[in-house]
């Protein structure tokens, strides 16, 4: 382990994996503070359980936006850097709103401000995520292509200790310490980032800001367009005639001419004209690779199977803190045997699921919930008291089971969304995908809410709980019934 550490410290420089390292242990370590959140909505604010909802789909929909961070950080330098000043801007977003949340009770104490401030707050997480994964990409790409395994590990190895970390100790911080008190000792971890930010040299991109137009041909290749090449094929069917080829060299020169005065205009224009063309090319590149149904197709079937399903998990933490009594401490825990639950789904598709179609794995994964949301009704209804087992053995087991499920789940994303994007514009794709996956969620989490105010389920106010377990489990079959978006061959080695 040392050594693996030794050799990616060699090959990218301490600096820059310590960076790197630091703002994916912050990601995880969210736990630590979104848990005080949870808290402060039900116990300071008194929110019905569709109102701490509604909060917290509002508060993580820049998550949803991705790719406009993505596009502005590739297209608008500062002062020639395209990386290092955005995760600069990112980071000041996610500090100065704990500060403030944790040093003024007004801010804290109003909802619209709380929600004001939490969305501000998640602008600068999602910002540092795309830029960070950028500053990988590009280091992978330029630099050490060999090592890109490497470097993921270690991200995916930093945010999982973070997210058991801020797990574990959210919760018994909550137990000992104000909410405030809270706020700020997280506010810490963004100020280092904020301050190692200047440890990391960016080159100066200079002042081009727009594609190279040398590479219009493999373009639009990548936007499934290969006009090109059936231009080539036709001219060496055809017969060579003269009139044809003074033909083709006309319009060949005439497609010069037309380059050669696009980009003499380019120099001639104005910097913002250049970014608003660089933001428009990007921005159309971006929906015409998208509009393929290779990729749209499976992208629409993880967003329906977000939106479909009613996401209640606010409403079963009213039920866990209010009517079973458990306290933060043991919360803490149960959400650390989820992020192991996790790596075990991690460990279990990689050994087991690979050579698995992707649409037989969905389906499973489907059942599975369906069937780990038995587990709720169980400890809703009360049947595991009447055998003995306690609430305490029910949540831990069903936060890790589920967590491992929806690894399964989520690892075909994964794999398609890195299969189907096509070179050139991965990372922006990718984050598209991203956005994707966290849009469904956070309409999911609408859907929820509303079905929690529509059965009139509040805090202190169960009776219906059960029901809307009920239609939740029923809903989790309304993804399969899609499956047939998912390519039929695809696996988790190739789609």
């Amino acid at each position: 382990m040392i050594r693996w550490i030794r050799r990616l410290n060699a090959a990218f420089g301490a600096s820059f994996l310590w960076l790197i390292c630091l703002v994916y242990f912050t990601q995880g370590f969210r736990s630590f503070v979104w848990t005080a959140v949870s808290y402060q909505l039900k116990d300071r604010l008194k929110l019905s359980p569709s109102a701490s909802q509604f909060v917290f789909s509002v508060a993580f929909f820049p998550w949803s936006i991705k790719p406009l961070y993505g596009i502005l950080s590739d297209c608008i330098p500062i002062k020639g850097r395209k990386r290092i000043p955005y995760l600069v801007f990112a980071t000041v977003l996610s500090l100065v709103p704990w500060l403030l949340l944790g040093l003024n009770d007004s801010l804290r104490s109003s909802r619209w401000n709380l929600t004001s401030f939490l969305t501000l707050q998640n602008i600068g997480s999602a910002m540092a995520d795309v830029v960070i994964d950028a500053m990988i990409a590009e280091a992978v790409r330029f630099e050490r292509a060999s090592f890109a395994g490497d470097l993921q590990s270690v991200s995916w190895l930093a945010m999982a200790f973070g997210g058991i970390c801020g797990s574990l100790l959210g919760g018994y911080a909550l137990s000992s310490l104000q909410i405030a008190t809270n706020f700020l000792l997280f506010s810490i971890l963004p100020a280092m980032q904020l301050l190692s930010c200047g440890l990391v040299e960016e080159s100066n991109t200079g002042k081009k800001v727009l594609p190279d137009h040398s590479d219009s041909s493999s373009t639009d290749v990548v936007n499934g367009s290969d006009s090109i090449l059936d231009e080539d094929s036709f001219a060496v069917k055809k017969s060579h005639s003269s009139a044809k080829r003074r033909k083709k060299g006309q319009k060949n020169r005439s497609r010069r001419h037309a380059s050669s005065k696009l980009q003499l205009r380019e120099k001639g224009d104005p910097l913002v004209v250049k970014w608003f063309h660089s933001l428009k090319e990007a921005t159309y590149s971006l929906c015409r690779a998208f509009r393929q149904p290779i990729i749209l197709r499976p992208m629409a079937w993880f967003f329906l199977a977000h939106v479909t399903v009613p996401n209640i998990s606010t409403v079963m933490f009213y039920y866990q803190t209010e009517f079973l009594k458990l306290d933060a401490s043991f919360l803490g825990t149960a959400r650390v045997v989820g992020w192991l639950g996790l790596m075990f789904g991690t460990f279990i598709y990689n050994r087991y699921l690979k050579t698995m179609k992707l649409r037989r794995i969905l389906l499973l994964a489907q059942l599975g919930l369906s069937l780990l949301s038995q587990l709720d009704i169980v400890l809703v209804s009360r049947i595991n008291v009447s055998f003995g087992v306690s609430d305490k053995v029910m949540v831990l087991g069903g936060s890790a089971l589920a967590d491992a499920v929806n690894q399964l789940k989520f690892m075909p994303f994964l794999i398609l969304s890195g299969q189907l994007c096509p070179p050139g514009i991965e990372g922006t794709l990718f984050a598209l995908f991203m956005s994707i996956n966290n849009l469904g969620s956070t309409l999911g989490s609408f859907v929820g809410a509303g079905l929690a105010s529509l059965l009139n389920i509040s805090s202190g106010s169960f009776d219906n709980l059960l029901l809307g377990i009920s239609i939740q489990i029923l809903c989790n079959f309304i993804p399969i019934a899609f499956l047939f978006l998912i390519p039929k061959e695809a696996t988790g080695i190739s789609a």
